[in-house]
C-alpha cells in the first residue's frame, strides 16, 4: 500500500471516537461459529471484531498495516483482559500461509486477489466470515470508489470449493430503509474430505 493511503487510514483510526461496531455476520451468526479455535481477524482496523472473537474464546490475530489502529486495539484488549496477537502487516504482500486458521473474518475490506490466499488458510472444516460493500447500496455507506465494492452476487463466486451457510444481500429489494442495506454478508465453511 502506498504512503498516502496508509497516512490517510493512520489519520482515520487516531480521530475516531470508538473502536467501530462489531460486524452483523458476526453478531447475527453467532451460533454457526465453532469456537474456540484459531481466529484471524484480517485487516482488523481498531479491533471491535477482534475483541468480540477474543470474548467468544477465539485465539486471536489481528493484522492491520495502521499502527494507530492496532496500539488502540492493544488497549482496549488491556483493559477487558483479553489476549489477542496483533501484527503490523501489509496483507497484501504477506497473506496468511495455508491450513492456519478455524476461522477468518474479514469485514469492510476488499482485495480480490487475496481470496486464493484466504481460502487456503482455513484449516479443513474452517470457516470463513466475510462482510463489505456491494454496489447496490441505497444508503450510500462504504466506499466511492466502486472497485472496493461488490456487484451482485459477486461474494458468492469468489471463494470456490467452500460450503455456504449464510449469504445476505439485500439489494434495492422492498422497504430501503430495513434492514443491512448496502453490505454482503456470507458464511462458508471449508469442507472436509
Amino acid at each position: 500500500m502506498g504512503d498516502d493511503r496508509r497516512n490517510q487510514w493512520e489519520s482515520r483510526h487516531a480521530g475516531a471516537d470508538d473502536l467501530g461496531s462489531v460486524a452483523a455476520v458476526l453478531t447475527r451468526n453467532a451460533h454457526l461459529l465453532q469456537g474456540p479455535g484459531r481466529a484471524l481477524d484480517l485487516a482488523c482496523g481498531r479491533g471491535a471484531n477482534t475483541l468480540w472473537l477474543a470474548g467468544q474464546g477465539y485465539h486471536v490475530s489481528a493484522w492491520d498495516y495502521a499502527a494507530t489502529a492496532l496500539e488502540r486495539l492493544r488497549r482496549a484488549a488491556d483493559r477487558q483482559g483479553l489476549q489477542v496477537d496483533t501484527a503490523l502487516r501489509d496483507i497484501t504482500v504477506e497473506p496468511p500461509g495455508p491450513d492456519t486458521f478455524d476461522l477468518i473474518l474479514v469485514s469492510h475490506f476488499l482485495e480480490r486477489t487475496l481470496c486464493p490466499a484466504i481460502l487456503a488458510a482455513l484449516r479443513p472444516g474452517g470457516v470463513l466470515c466475510y462482510q463489505t460493500f456491494s454496489q447496490d447500496s441505497p444508503a450510500g455507506l462504504g466506499p466511492a470508489n466502486p472497485a472496493f465494492r461488490l456487484a451482485p452476487n459477486e461474494l458468492l463466486h469468489l471463494f470456490p470449493g467452500l460450503r455456504l451457510r449464510y449469504y445476505r444481500e439485500e439489494g434495492e429489494l422492498g422497504d430501503c430503509s430495513r434492514g443491512e442495506r448496502g453490505l454482503a454478508m456470507m458464511i462458508a465453511q471449508r469442507v472436509t474430505a
